[in-house]
C-alpha cells in the first residue's frame, strides 16, 4: 500500500489511476497549447501589427524552451521529488499562460510563451516517469496508452479548439483557457499524487558540465533549424552558425555523458538494444508524422481557402483514428508481437501519407477523399508511436524510468523540429500550391517507410517469451 497526498493508504492500482488522471489533465493542456496557436497566427499578427515571421516565434520560442528544460527533468525529480517537480511545472505553465493572455506586444507574447515552454518541458517527462514507475508489467500497456494519448491527438485537436476560440471569442482565450484547466490540475496534483520527497543523500550531484552543453546545444540546434525553415535556406550565417554550434555542443555532451557516472541525460540507456531500436524507430517516424502535421491546416487554408474552424474540424476524424487505434494497439502489445504491430503500422502510415499526397494534387478534390487517406495515416500512427515506446522501455528497471522518459521526450521533440524545418523548406521551394503539397506529402511518406528498418529489430514477443 502507498500513502496518498492526504495521508490515506491506497493500493498500487489506485495510486496509478490517480496519477494517470492528474498526468492526463496536465499533459493534454501542454500538448494542446503547442498546436492551438497555429491557427491563431494571422489574428496575432494583426493584433500586434507584427509580421507573420515575427509572430512565428511564439511557436519557435515555446519549442526552444521545451528543448532547453527537458534534459533537466530527471535531476529536478531527484532533487525535489516527482510530485513537487510536477506542481512546480504546472504552476509555471499556468502562470505563463495568464501572462501570455495579457501580452501588450509581440515581444512580450514571445517572452511569456518561453515561460510556458519551461513549465511544459518539465510536465511531460515528469508525468510520464511518475506513471511508468507505478505501472507493473500487466498494466504497462494500458499506462502507455493513456500517457501517450495527449501527445498523439494534440496536433489534431489543437487547431480545432484554437480555430473555434479565435472565431467565437478572441486570441486572448487561446491562453486564458489554460487558467481553469491549470487550476484544476494543480488541485488534483496536490491532493492525489503520492508524496515522494527524496531521502537524504539520495539526490545525485548536478551534472554542471552537461547542463552547460546539452540544453544550450539543443536550443541552438532547433533555433538554427527554425531560422532555416523561416528563410527557406540553411547556408546563411545567421542559420548555419547556430546550427553548427548546436551540433558541436550536443556532440560534446555525448562524449561527456559517456565518461561520467551521473550525466544529465543517461545515454547508456542506448546500450539496451531494444531501447536503442525503439529510439531509432521513433526518430524516423516522428520526423515524418509531426514534421508534416502542419501541412493539412496549411493546405485547407492556403489552397482551399477554408476558415480556421472548418480547418480544425477536418482534423477530428484523424484524431479519432489515432486515439482509438492507439488504445487498442498499446493494450495488445503485451499479447502480440510489437515488431509485427509497429511494422504494419509504419507501412499503413506511409501509405496514408502517400495517398494524401495523391489526393491533394487533384484540383478541387472532394474533402472527404483527402480526409479518408489522412484517417488511414492516423490508424498507422496509432499502431506505431506508443507501442514502440512501450516495447522500448517496458523491461528497463524502475529507477531508470525518469531517464528513459526524458530521452524519449527529447528524441521526439528534436525529430519533430527537424521534420518541421525540412518540410517547411521543401514546401517553400516547390510552392504553396496543390502540386506543391502533393510533393511534400509524398516525400513525408518515405520516413515512416524507413522506420520499418529499425522496427524489424523490435522484440517479436514480450521479453522472456522468446523472439
Amino acid at each position: 500500500m502507498r500513502s496518498s497526498g492526504t495521508g490515506v493508504a491506497v493500493s498500487p492500482a489506485a495510486a496509478l489511476n490517480r496519477t494517470l488522471g492528474v498526468v492526463l489533465v496536465g499533459s493534454l493542456m501542454v500538448v494542446l497549447d503547442g498546436t492551438i496557436v497555429v491557427v491563431a497566427l494571422p489574428s496575432l499578427s494583426g493584433a500586434f501589427h507584427a509580421s507573420l515571421a515575427t509572430i512565428q516565434w511564439t511557436l519557435t520560442g515555446y519549442t526552444l524552451a521545451l528543448a532547453a528544460v527537458i534534459p533537466t527533468a530527471a535531476w529536478v525529480m531527484a532533487r525535489l521529488g516527482a510530485k513537487r517537480a510536477y506542481l512546480l511545472a504546472l504552476a509555471v505553465f499556468t502562470g505563463g499562460s495568464v501572462l501570455a493572455a495579457f501580452s501588450w506586444s509581440a515581444g512580450a507574447l514571445i517572452a511569456f510563451r518561453v515561460v510556458q515552454g519551461f513549465g511544459g518541458g518539465l510536465l511531460m517527462p515528469v508525468g510520464m516517469a511518475m506513471a511508468l514507475s507505478l505501472a507493473d508489467r500487466e498494466r504497462f500497456g494500458r499506462t502507455m496508452a493513456l500517457v501517450g494519448l495527449p501527445v498523439l491527438i494534440g496536433p489534431v485537436s489543437g487547431p480545432v479548439l484554437g480555430g473555434w476560440l479565435v472565431d467565437a471569442a478572441s486570441w486572448h482565450w487561446i491562453f486564458l483557457v489554460n487558467l481553469p484547466v491549470g487550476a484544476l490540475a494543480l488541485a488534483l496534483a496536490a491532493r492525489l499524487l503520492t508524496p515522494d520527497t527524496p531521502r537524504a543523500g539520495a539526490v545525485p550531484r548536478l551534472d554542471a558540465r552537461g547542463l552547460v552543453l546539452l540544453p544550450p546545444g539543443l536550443a541552438l540546434l532547433l533555433f538554427g533549424l527554425a531560422r532555416g525553415a523561416e528563410r527557406g535556406e540553411f547556408g546563411a550565417p545567421g542559420v548555419l552558425a547556430p546550427t553548427v554550434a548546436g551540433v558541436v555542443l550536443v556532440g560534446a555532451f555525448v562524449r561527456h555523458a559517456l565518461t561520467v557516472r551521473q550525466p544529465l541525460l543517461d545515454l547508456r540507456l542506448l546500450g539496451d538494444r531494444t531501447f536503442a531500436v525503439g529510439i531509432g524507430t521513433l526518430a524516423l517516424f516522428a520526423c515524418g508524422y509531426f514534421g508534416s502535421a502542419l501541412l493539412g491546416p496549411m493546405y485547407w487554408q492556403g489552397v482551399r481557402g477554408w476558415g480556421a474552424t472548418e480547418t480544425g474540424l477536418l482534423g477530428v476524424p484523424v484524431g479519432i483514428a489515432i486515439g482509438g487505434t492507439m488504445q487498442v494497439a498499446v493494450r495488445s502489445v503485451d499479447r502480440v508481437s510489437p515488431r509485427m504491430l509497429v511494422v504494419c503500422g509504419a507501412v499503413l502510415a506511409s501509405a496514408g501519407m502517400a495517398g494524401t499526397g495523391v489526393q491533394v494534387g487533384i484540383e478541387g478534390v472532394a474533402a472527404w477523399r483527402v480526409v479518408s487517406t489522412m484517417v488511414v495515416m492516423g490508424v498507422g500512427v496509432g499502431m506505431v508511436m506508443m507501442p514502440t515506446m512501450a516495447a522500448a522501455s517496458r523491461e528497463l528497471p524502475k529507477e531508470r524510468m525518469g531517464a528513459a522518459s526524458t530521452a524519449l521526450t527529447i528524441n521526439q521533440q528534436v525529430a519533430a523540429s527537424v521534420g518541421t524545418a525540412f518540410f517547411s523548406v521543401l514546401l517553400g521551394s516547390v510552392g504553396v500550391s496543390a502540386t506543391g503539397f502533393r510533393t511534400v506529402f509524398l516525400v513525408a511518406a518515405v520516413l515512416p517507410a524507413l522506420a520499418v528498418v529499425p522496427a524489424l529489430r523490435l522484440p517479436g514477443r514480450r521479453a522472456g517469451g522468446g523472439s
